[in-house]
């Protein structure tokens, strides 16, 4: 479980032993079964988390109840309703196991102490900080740019792994689209 999070820091920052000893004992374990919640509105975020082992959604509700899905996360992704966590705000979002999930989280209060000890850290959370950023911003591209049939084709290309693994209703959800539409996109394709 700890091997897959540090190969996944390697790939963006160098690390010695004692950094990387220091980094991974800071992390708490949780399990989220399926159907459960990792964060639901209204509750404090404190942490962060790594996916080592399954699938979440991270959606909100709007004023009629409708679902809208903003992010999947599998293995070797991070979530979290970020806007709580990095403007210390009640959570806005719902984060639910699509699947059994296994998560590393680490505390925000832990992070600048982090920082300042090992800066090499900084470097690696503003890398997926930025990542993050600018997959956001394609997805609102695309949904400005696109039609149905190309928001569905780019996310099968994008996140071929998901698609195998969500339901298609999720995935209508996500793309804005109704699963109906999904359905003849599908045959179509």
């Amino acid at each position: 479980m700890f091997h897959q999070i540090a190969t996944h820091i390697q790939r963006d920052i160098q690390l010695e032993k004692a950094e990387m000893d220091e980094f991974l004992s800071l992390l708490v374990e949780k399990k989220v079964s399926k159907k459960d919640f990792l964060i639901k509105p209204g509750q404090e975020v404190q942490y962060e988390y790594f996916v080592v082992k399954g699938c979440l959604k991270a959606y909100y509700l709007d004023k009629k109840g409708n679902k809208h899905i903003l992010q999947f996360a599998i293995e070797d992704w991070w979530i979290s309703d970020f806007e709580a966590f990095f403007k210390n705000e009640p959570a806005s979002l719902h984060i639910e196991a699509i699947e059994d999930s296994y998560l590393l989280g680490i505390k925000k209060e832990i992070l600048e102490p982090l920082y300042e000890r090992i800066p090499k850290f900084e470097r690696f959370f503003r890398i997926k900080t930025t990542n993050a950023f600018v997959a956001l911003r394609s997805r609102i591209l695309s949904s400005l740019q696109m039609d149905a049939r190309e928001r569905y084709l780019d996310f099968c290309a994008t996140y071929p792994s998901i698609e195998k693994r969500v339901p298609n209703y999720h995935i209508a959800n996500y793309l804005g689209i109704t699963p109906e539409s999904l359905s003849r996109i599908r045959r179509s394709v």
